[in-house]
């Protein structure tokens, strides 16, 4: 993987860098643990389930009338 860094800019090349890796990053991670169909299914639904009941929390408190 190679990045240029143009006009001495580091910071830039450092951002593109980070950018290409992080791709790299989240696809090795990714294949690292086989996760089969009925457990991305199970952890589907659990991280929909959390996200209700967080937005059933948010809902629920009362507005600030001040």
């Amino acid at each position: 993987m190679k990045v240029k860094v143009r006009n001495n800019n580091i910071t830039s090349a450092l951002r593109a860098f980070k950018k290409k890796s992080s791709e790299t990053l989240f696809e090795f991670r990714e294949r690292q643990y086989y996760e089969g169909p009925a457990a991305k299914r199970h952890k589907a639904k659990k991280a929909a389930t959390t996200r209700e009941r967080r937005r059933q929390a948010q809902d629920s408190q009362p507005t600030r009338k001040y």
